[in-house]
């Protein structure tokens, strides 16, 4: 049987010691959805997906993705994730190539060889986000809107179901964001199911089919025309919408 909820998280606090990155966050993702998590910085959204990864062990409440926990969905190969640049040591001596190879480690066996299947599904990874071009070339080259693309490529070439993205927009231009805004569309039209978090409040019409608004708890979840509003954004910011969209403006581009 096939869960209606790709995502659950139940009732999750997280503690850092004696800092609370999240307070009893209930979050539901239905499958095959694009689902924006909105926060400011400090709001929990990436100790939320590292929960949900199971790279971080919550306090109280649990994790289920497609029906398991965090745990067996990774070695089923179901969970794909992208985190943000800082989490990456761009240094290291990896082409492009190799790096969405990293997405097919969980098929390949004892040996780690790759066959034919394995080359051709990264081939289709790189080409559909348009990176055929680069993919003999150190990671650490591209620019950052292609690093970007290069990282939901592994996600792709993984054949993951559930794909987490932390804050992708983030100094990419334009045109970048249209692409990966494209790629994630056509992920989600064919069953996949993608949880995104964004600074950017001007992308979600054409991104997200739903918004989730996270102050270390949810404040609340739905369509993201009820959800960004000028009550909720001030608990959340402190901000107006017009007002939270032209900061945000500003520090992409700054």
């Amino acid at each position: 049987m096939i869960a209606s909820h790709a995502i659950e998280v139940d009732d999750v606090t997280v503690r850092y010691g004696r800092i609370l990155a999240l307070d009893h966050a209930t979050v539901r993702v239905p499958t095959g959805r694009i689902c924006a998590l909105v926060g400011m910085n400090g709001s929990g959204k990436s100790t939320l997906f590292k929960t949900i990864v199971g790279t971080v062990s919550p306090t109280t409440g649990s994790v289920s993705l497609a029906g398991r926990s965090p745990a067996a969905a990774r070695k089923a190969g179901l969970v794909g994730y992208v985190p943000q640049s800082e989490d990456i040591d761009w240094s290291f001596p990896m082409s492009v190539r190799e790096v969405v190879m990293t997405g097919r480690y969980g098929r390949l066996g004892f040996t780690r060889r790759p066959k034919k299947a394995d080359h051709a599904a990264v081939d289709e990874a790189l080409a559909r986000v348009e990176l055929t071009e680069y993919a003999d070339r150190q990671i650490g080259q591209l620019s950052g809107g292609q690093r970007k693309r290069a990282f939901v490529a592994r996600g792709i070439a993984q054949e993951a179901s559930i794909l987490l993205l932390d804050e992708p927009f983030a100094g990419v231009d334009k045109r970048t964001e249209a692409t990966i805004t494209t790629l994630l569309r056509g992920l989600a039209d064919s069953g996949v199911t993608i949880l995104i978090s964004t600074h950017d409040l001007a992308v979600l019409p054409e991104l997200a089919d739903e918004a989730i608004l996270l102050m270390r708890r949810v404040v609340a979840q739905g369509d993201p025309t009820e959800v960004i509003t000028t009550e909720n954004l001030v608990r959340a910011f402190g901000l107006d919408p017009l007002e939270a969209s032209r900061e945000r403006r500003e520090e992409a581009s700054s």
